[in-house]
This record gives C-alpha cells, structure tokens and sequence, in this order.
C-alpha cells in the first residue's frame, strides 16, 4: 500500500498528521498603566517587584522626522516641515522654517534657508537660518551664514563671511521706513 497514492484522500489535500498547536504567551498579565492626570505618588515597598514597562513608540506624525541615510545622493529642491537629518549626499537647495540636522557622514552642496541648522558633517553653500546655526566640532562649513545666533565649537571649520541681526532687527528698519514715509 502506498501513501502517496491514497484514494481514499484527494492530491491536493496534504495535511501534516501532526495537529499544530498555537504558541502560548509567557505571561498573560496586562502591563500597567501610568495615568498622566494623577497628582499623587504612591510609595513603592522594597519588596514590590518591579516590572519594566516597554511601551511602543508612537507613529511619526505627518510633518515630523526624516532620516536621510548614509550611501543615498539626492539632487534638486528640498522642502521640508519638521526635523529632517541628513547623512547622505545633497546637491540643490534646501528650504524648510524647521529644523536642519547634518549628520557626520553628510556633504550637501546647497543654499540652505532653514530655521535652525546644526552642522556635524560638510556644508558647501550660503546658509540664511532664521533663528540659529550650530557648526559643531566635526562639522566643516563654507560659505556665508546669515544668523541670529551662532554657535561654533573648537575644532570646527568655518570658512566664509557671517551676518548677525537680532531676531527683531529686520521688522524694525521696515517700520522706522513706513514712519518716516508718513
């Protein structure tokens, strides 16, 4: 008698005789729970144990972060609202009133206009923040920087001309203007 050839079971039904069970879950206690609207803290005895509570990170809202990785080139016009990292290699422009990450690993050829830049990596191109530049110890920018502020740490490269206005400065030359128009 063969197996393969059963009559009594069709070919193309080829179930296992062996029943698959599902998998059991180690433990079937619910996490607990921190509510953020308590005001009052209840003392933990030495001889409560204590379980860690992993929670899942939540999903990026639209218009969050963005990593560009090592390895990718992009070319053209970037555009952007959130924080965005960059560790790959960009040629074009970049505009966004967010935030600008440079990683280690990055070279962007581009006129940046940005609210706030922090260079780790090589920045080739004019930058105009509108509330900070940050060149940090690895980072290596050339070009013009048009800033509030501006911070650059020891051992940073900065090659190029730099604008400071206070954050107000340019609303206030348009208003003395209109005034003296009047």
């Amino acid at each position: 008698m063969s197996l393969w050839n059963n009559s009594d079971s069709p070919a193309t039904d080829r179930k296992s005789p062996i029943p698959m069970t599902p998998p059991v879950p180690e433990r079937n206690e619910p996490a607990p729970v921190a509510k953020a609207a308590e005001a009052t803290v209840t003392p933990v005895t030495p001889v409560t144990p204590v379980t860690p509570v992993t929670q899942a990170a939540p999903a990026p809202a639209p218009g969050s972060d963005l990593l560009l990785g090592r390895g990718a080139r992009f070319e053209g016009k970037l555009s952007f609202e959130g924080t965005v990292r960059i560790d790959a290699r960009f040629i074009g422009s970049i505009v966004t009133n967010d935030v600008l990450v440079v990683g280690e690993a990055a070279r962007i050829d581009a006129e940046i206009t940005c609210g706030t830049i922090v260079v780790h990596g090589e920045v080739n191109g004019n930058i105009k923040a509108k509330t900070a530049v940050e060149i940090h110890q690895t980072g290596k920018v050339r070009g013009d920087l048009e800033t509030p502020s501006l911070v650059i740490q020891k051992g940073a490269l900065f090659q190029g001309a730099s604008k400071m206005d206070p954050p107000g400065a340019k609303a206030a030359p348009a208003k003395a203007a209109a005034a003296a128009a009047k």
